[in-house]
């Protein structure tokens, strides 16, 4: 029977153990397997080679975003680099400019170090910017911290035309919100530590590809660097999994209203949302607001991550984004005065009050 998201969601690592009929997934903490013979294997030998728990979430993300396979990682940045194994020295890879600090510095490092070079452009203009030694099109939708939403099926077109490999970083909608592999990407990533965790209590990435091929070059890179979250974090992500369409669903209602909020007020001067999600970023009428702003917050926290239960803000400036160029961040609209909100599971109401008081510090 197929199932709505939402039941798959609850049912995670139901149904796994048979013989104790556990409703929750086992949490496997052995590092080895003991075999009975020479060839007897139980199908599990080292725990970097395979582990059931983490199979569970491998197998999770990958019927989420509906692919033929998904790899667990030790964090969002080591699912990037995971990905990257499949790069050789001068390929390029085409990147949209408006992407996540960490993302930008990773990339940095393996033009210096491999040669494989980021080319950087805007969504309109990636066909342009394709090379004879351009490999793959990577893309965040909504892009971070600008929330600029993305067409993927039109990047997906010209992917194909080329004979590109199309990566989607789908951190801040999560499957439930969009599925990039359906749209015709080849590979999704996830900071499972955001949304996917949503409790700000586990560091994890995750990864589902559109086909085996891929898949089989990434599950030996994977076992190969050891690029693998742990039993204990799997759980953890099993757990924060269960109920990620309540919580999205009650973020995004509340991003909405925020929304409202932030455009009538006095002291804001921008507003960017892309309609769904709980992603909101805005701009200050003046940056010498901003340090005092942050100060005087009660409930939301200040605070670099996003996706969980509680409310955080980030200043991309010093925060998420520091590792690129002033220059360059001022260029891409990554001003002094941008600020990027995580909506929470907060009261509506208790939120607006605590944006509103902050606000007026600088009145």
């Amino acid at each position: 029977m197929k199932q709505n998201m939402e039941s798959i969601l609850a049912q995670i690592g139901n149904r796994n153990d048979e013989k104790t009929g556990a409703v929750e997934a086992p949490l496997y903490l052995s590092t080895a397997y003991q075999h009975k013979g020479l060839g007897q294997s139980t199908g599990y030998d080292y725990a970097r080679t395979g582990n059931p728990t983490r199979e569970i979430v491998e197998n999770t993300i990958s019927e989420l975003e509906e692919g033929a396979q998904g790899f667990a990682c030790s964090s969002g940045m080591a699912a990037i680099q995971l990905i990257l194994t499949l790069f050789q020295q001068g390929d390029e890879l085409i990147v949209t400019e408006d992407i996540y600090g960490g993302s930008y510095r990773l990339f940095d490092h393996y033009e210096t170090a491999y040669q494989v070079k980021p080319v950087y452009t805007t969504p309109d203009a990636i066909e342009r910017a394709i090379t004879s030694q351009t490999k793959a099109i990577f893309i965040e939708t909504p892009t971070n911290p600008l929330l600029l939403e993305i067409d993927i099926q039109q990047v997906a077109n010209i992917a194909n035309n080329h004979n590109l490999w199309l990566i989607v970083d789908n951190t801040f909608y999560t499957p439930y919100l969009q599925k990039p592999l359906n749209q015709g990407a080849d590979i999704v990533i996830h900071s499972a530590t955001k949304y996917l965790g949503g409790h700000n209590d586990v560091l994890a990435g995750l990864v589902a590809v559109k086909d085996k091929q891929i898949g089989e070059k990434l599950e030996y890179m994977q076992n190969a660097i050891g690029a693998v979250l742990s039993p204990f974090d799997c759980m953890l992500l099993i757990r924060g999994m269960k109920t990620l369409s309540l919580r999205l669903e009650k973020q995004q209602s509340n991003a909405q209203e925020i929304v409202t909020f932030l455009e009538e007020h006095p002291n804001v001067s921008d507003v960017l949302y892309p309609g769904r999600g709980a992603m909101v970023s805005f701009r200050v009428k003046n940056e010498n607001i901003v340090d005092p702003f942050l100060q005087r917050l009660e409930l939301i926290s200040f605070a670099e991550s996003l996706g969980g239960v509680e409310s955080f803000i980030t200043y991309p400036s010093t925060q998420t984004h520091s590792e690129i160029p002033k220059e360059e961040r001022d260029r891409r609209g990554v001003d002094d005065t941008l600020l990027r909100f995580s909506v929470g599971i907060e009261h509506a109401q208790d939120l607006k009050l605590d944006l509103d008081q902050a606000l007026k510090a600088h009145s």
